[in-house]
């Protein structure tokens, strides 16, 4: 959510705003409403003083022995009045309010303006992707000959965008999991959460997944509880509705949840395989910080994630992302993107970004300064550490052999018993 003075002192440059994050928000309703209700109000405050000036010219009157009956009947009108004028107010607010709700954040000054991922700058590579002596399988093809794969049963089980992992495929799943949290906790500081799976929906309206969003997300009929589509919900709101001394911050949590998601308007889009699933493993980090080092926090919070990623000898690239390609919620995001030979181009693996206090001023999250002065909202990062479904896909597409066999990475053998090879 923004500052609403701000944005009603600089509607030109919201429109500007707007149109480079190629976002539709009916900007001229809102000014239109948020100038009717500032209207309303002035007219109440004034009919308000008309009645408290009549009410006291009654009680002279009555000291005076004189009849009061139209001056009350005046007085009630105006009564009335207020309560028609007062509940137009109410209903203003309330479409002010859910507007506000879908307004999406202010990008931070050094995004780069675009259109969409075309307009998306690199900032670096890492690792040379590997030159196959033989034509790479997708991960698909490899996992379903191994019999770690089994997508028909997830159908079966579920319906599209589900898929059963088996024997080793659990095992590197799980391994990959302990592996990426040992790292965020031993080395990079962040406190391991367990957070609920299921949150109610003021929860996801302070990390902005709602209103906006809700077709994309799981409801539970009959409660009102939604299943997370990432743990940065539950993570972020931790602190919600509280003011923090600077002291405590930074905070830095992760968290390694199931997450879900419709995939709303996405059919058609990675049909195949693991890359685009209705359910998914993530380990996500969250940060909580003061304004003046959030946008150091979100430098090392994209190398935190960087690392796994070198640990497993990975080719990757960090990109950041424009305008147009920015999420609802975002003021700068980097996305790390994953070298997968069969597709043979790079993929999102994780995006880290910096919401700045828009999230916080949906939450009401707050700290108060070490000199005593205001206190002020919290900026609030977020990023995953990494998509653990993505991370096998990668894994097993640059680790295939030809021989249809599959070689774990060295960082990662600690962690799956030792395993050096999964093979038929």
């Amino acid at each position: 959510m923004l500052d609403t003075k701000w944005v009603r002192e600089h509607y030109d440059e919201m429109a500007e705003m707007l149109a480079s994050r190629n976002n539709a928000f009916p900007l001229d309703r809102y000014k239109e409403l948020d100038e009717e209700r500032r209207r309303t109000l002035l007219a109440v405050e004034t009919l308000k003083e008309k009645r408290n000036s009549g009410t006291k010219e009654v009680g002279m009157k009555k000291k005076a022995g004189e009849d009061t009956t139209e001056l009350q009947e005046r007085i009630r009108a105006l009564g009335e009045e207020i309560k028609e004028l007062d509940a137009k107010s109410a209903e203003i607010q309330q479409e002010l309010d859910d507007l506000a709700l879908r307004m999406p954040n202010r990008p931070h000054e050094s995004v780069p303006k675009g259109k969409d991922e075309n307009d998306n700058i690199e900032i670096r590579r890492w690792g040379e992707p590997r030159k196959f002596d033989f034509e790479p399988k997708p991960h698909w093809e490899l996992g379903e000959a191994l019999g770690i794969m089994d997508f028909e049963r997830g159908v079966k089980l579920a319906e599209s965008r589900f898929t059963v992992l088996k024997g080793a495929g659990a095992r590197l799943e799980r391994g990959l999991m302990n592996f990426m949290l040992d790292l965020h906790t031993t080395e990079h500081g962040f406190t391991e959460v367990e957070p609920p799976a299921l949150v109610n929906s003021k929860t996801m309206t302070g990390t902005g997944q709602l209103p906006k969003f809700a077709e994309d997300l799981y409801r539970c009929a009959g409660d009102d509880l939604w299943l997370i589509p990432t743990a940065e919900v539950p993570l972020t709101n931790l602190h919600s509705g509280e003011t923090l001394k600077e002291s405590e911050l930074p905070k830095y949590f992760c968290a390694y949840t199931n997450c879900f998601r419709r995939e709303a308007g996405s059919y058609g889009r990675d049909m195949r395989g693991m890359l685009r699933q209705h359910q998914f493993d993530k380990v996500e980090m969250v940060k909580l910080s003061t304004p003046e080092k959030s946008y150091d926090e979100l430098e090392h919070m994209t190398r935190c994630a960087e690392r796994i990623l070198q640990l497993l000898e990975i080719p990757y690239r960090v990109i950041v992302l424009c305008t147009g390609d920015m999420g609802f919620g975002a003021a700068k995001t980097y996305d790390i993107e994953v070298w997968l030979p069969w597709q043979n181009t790079y993929r999102e693996i994780s995006s880290c970004s910096n919401c700045e206090d828009f999230q916080a001023r949906r939450m009401g999250m707050k700290y108060k300064p070490a000199d005593g002065g205001k206190a002020r909202f919290i900026h609030t990062l977020n990023g995953s550490g990494l998509a653990i479904g993505r991370t096998l896909i990668a894994l097993m597409e640059n680790y295939q052999n030809e021989d249809g066999s599959i070689s774990i990475p060295k960082a990662l053998r600690p962690y799956v018993g030792g395993m050096e090879k999964v093979s038929i």
